[in-house]
């Protein structure tokens, strides 16, 4: 089984955004060493804890301290870009990085609605205009414009001799029925979901039909925490469960909490279910524990990849999760 990361790049308090960052690199190197498959960043835009809001500045970064593992955007927003652009950025970097980078392409917004309004114009129009503007970006990655059409006078130039791989992140039939269309790569992102991927998935495979990709392949991310012990998972997960009730209601903490300011944190009735809910959709356990539960995933669901998501306060227990993950699959 293929395993990868996935990394929000977080800012726990009492952390500069500088430090957040310079910890991806080191986890991405730590992947290398480890065995995993890809390494990608997200993009995130005003969100107080977390330090990237543009993959394709920090790829080439990470890519030039790294030297095989691959890497990639999960995911580029397109509806806040014109595909020609996304084209020449992500050919640029499969120019640098040859048979490494990934284009993992969504549709969210990536922050609030004065954020996307600062972005974009008619976001909402680019999000229903998605299946046209991403066939529009096929076409530049492949190079295969129509002919006659005015983007066939054009290339996003540098062409690299590998293309960066395409892939299409969601959470619901719509999307899998997209990427299966456009034969491209599918990521179902189950740590944001509360729906269950087996019929998504499955209708993606049903439905492909080969293009970028010759074959269908999927991704199933996850949020997973790993200590030497159960408790000691447990513990190191509060910091990660206060800051996403903080989040969902805008206040509080501009970074990831500390455990002894998580444990203090005062919880009403309903942050206590959600929580138990948030709970529900992570793995948190020691390594056999984990080990067990991404094997049972991957079986379930039959994806090809599990994408693993770690969120802690300290940089050294997220380290050490992926470690131990890495250690007993790997």
């Amino acid at each position: 089984m293929k395993l990868s990361i996935l990394d929000q790049a977080p800012i726990s308090t009492g952390q500069t955004a500088r430090d957040a960052l310079e910890q991806s690199v080191l986890l991405a190197q730590t992947a290398e060493k480890l065995g995993y498959t890809r390494y990608w960043i997200a993009e995130h835009h005003n969100i107080p804890g977390l330090a990237c809001p543009a993959p394709e500045v920090m790829l080439p970064y990470i890519g030039a301290r790294t030297s095989k593992i691959r890497i990639g955007s999960g995911a580029v927003l397109l509806p806040h870009y014109k595909p020609y652009k996304v084209a020449e950025l992500y050919n640029l970097l499969a120019t640098l990085f040859p048979g490494r980078i990934d284009i993992g392409i969504g549709r969210a917004p990536g922050g609030s609605a004065e954020v996307t309004n600062a972005l974009s114009d008619n976001f909402l129009r680019n999000v229903w205009k998605l299946p046209e503007s991403l066939k529009e970006l096929l076409h530049f990655i492949n190079n295969d414009q129509p002919d006659g059409s005015e983007s066939a006078k054009i290339k996003a130039a540098p062409l690299p001799d590998v293309r960066p791989e395409p892939w299409l992140l969601g959470t619901s039939k719509k999307s899998a029925m997209l990427a299966a269309e456009y034969g491209m790569a599918y990521a179902f992102g189950l740590f944001m979901s509360d729906k269950d991927p087996q019929d998504i998935l499955q209708v993606y495979y049903d439905s492909f039909m080969p293009g970028s990709t010759k074959t269908p392949q999927s991704i199933l991310t996850v949020s997973a925490i790993c200590a030497e012990t159960t408790e000691q998972a447990e513990e190191i997960a509060l910091s990660s469960l206060i800051w996403n009730i903080q989040q969902g209601k805008g206040e509080g903490f501009s970074g990831v909490p500390s455990i002894e300011a998580a444990k203090e944190y005062k919880l009403t009735a309903d942050d206590n279910q959600t929580v138990e809910n948030m709970k529900r959709k992570m793995i948190i356990g020691d390594p056999s524990q984990v080990k067990e539960r991404l094997i049972d995933l991957h079986k379930k669901y039959n994806a090809d990849e599990i994408m693993i998501l770690t969120i802690t306060y300290s940089p050294e227990d997220r380290i050490k999760s992926y470690e131990l993950i890495g250690e007993e699959m790997l």
